[in-house]
């Protein structure tokens, strides 16, 4: 084993942080209404996001940050074939929670876990263990691009079943960025890009209310109480942040107007309070904690450091992306969460693993 040289990278750890702080901050505003509607009480989210997501996410971060990364080419089979378990049970019933039309949640007694978090780092953690390895004969697709993608095309179809699109989109996005970064060749990245471009189309146009999503993108006017209701109140929340913003705890969206505050739209309400100053500093944040991240992953010592640490940047970057991008209107909704900062258990404690991972691998790079 290589002993870690340094320390672990101060700019990362104070960025994550400050993120941590900003987002519990968002949600405990955010959420208030809807908790104190829904269960006469409003710290209940917030409550819920520390004792289920942060208290469990740290001691998952501090696991992740001391354990050796290498350890992770051990056991990354074993870790993966336990996530294909855990995307199988949602299927089953009595296990498998079906909430807003998608069986995303297994259930185990009065604690529910979202597999299709985990599977975020699992896959993440095979990938960087196929592609780190040296002998692979790229001329001969079968015996070097094939079992890479075959391995990992069993959590994508699994995913796809739930249905989750906008966690199916992350993981196909990371799956291609450490290809990349991975030396697969372009012919080979053009083709599996092509046969991914054509499988979105077909599962948007598989079911008629994801075809109603990218209308909605495209025209979000034309069904202001229907279909483009949320998209249309994240708007005017985001537009009624002006340049300053309302105030701390000063939102009118979140007394029961625009859906999903506390989830996959708490930055519509951060851009109502706090304004395009605060925001467009918040969005500094995460690039600038994406870009650390990628300085990180081009010192670490080997190939299966680095691509470890570029795929949970891309994860990180691309959820946030998808999420923005949505209540500004600069891409459909896909309803995933807002990393750090939207309520989720599972996904709290998988990105704050996901967090310590680039944490360790950072005490042996050469930044």
């Amino acid at each position: 084993m290589v002993k870690a040289r340094r320390q672990a990278d101060r700019i990362f750890l104070v960025c994550l942080g400050i993120l941590i702080i900003f987002g519990l901050a968002a949600l405990m505003s955010s959420s208030s209404a809807i908790g104190f509607t829904r269960f006469n009480d409003t710290y209940f989210y917030i409550k819920r996001q520390i004792l289920f997501g942060v208290l469990p996410g740290l001691i998952l971060f501090i696991i992740f940050s001391k354990i050796d990364y290498h350890l992770w080419q051990k056991v990354a089979l074993f870790f993966y074939g336990i996530t294909l378990i855990l995307l199988g049970l949602v299927f089953i019933d009595g296990i498998g929670l079906v909430i807003n039309g998608s069986k995303s949640w297994v259930s185990f007694g009065n604690y529910s876990l979202q597999p299709a978090e985990i599977a975020k780092l699992s896959v993440i953690i095979m990938l960087a263990l196929l592609l780190s390895k040296k002998e692979y004969v790229w001329n001969d697709w079968k015996s070097s691009l094939l079992p890479i993608v075959g391995l990992i095309i069993p959590a994508l179809i699994l995913i796809a079943l739930q249905p989750d699109v906008g966690t199916l989109s992350i993981v196909a996005m990371v799956m291609f960025a450490m290809m990349m970064v991975g030396k697969v060749p372009a012919r080979y990245l053009v083709i599996i890009s092509l046969i991914g471009v054509l499988g979105f189309v077909g599962l948007i146009f598989a079911a008629p209310y994801r075809a109603q999503r990218l209308t909605t993108f495209l025209h979000p006017e034309l069904d202001p109480k229907g279909v483009g209701y949320q998209v249309n109140q994240a708007f005017l929340a985001v537009g009624s942040g002006g340049f300053w913003g309302l105030g701390f705890g000063h939102s009118r969206q979140k007394f029961q107007y625009l859906p999903e505050v506390n989830a996959d739209s708490i930055f519509a309400v951060i851009a109502e309070e706090n304004g395009f100053l605060v925001s467009t500093g918040f969005v500094l944040l995460i690039v600038t904690l994406a870009l650390r991240g990628l300085k990180i992953a081009r010192g670490a010592p080997d190939d299966f450091g680095g691509l470890l640490v570029t795929g949970i940047v891309v994860w990180f970057s691309w959820q946030s992306f998808l999420n923005i991008g949505a209540m500004v209107g600069a891409l459909p909704l896909t309803g995933v969460p807002l990393p750090f900062v939207s309520h989720g258990g599972s996904a709290m404690m998988m990105a704050l693993a996901g967090a310590g991972l680039i944490t360790n691998i950072s005490t042996f790079s050469k930044i």
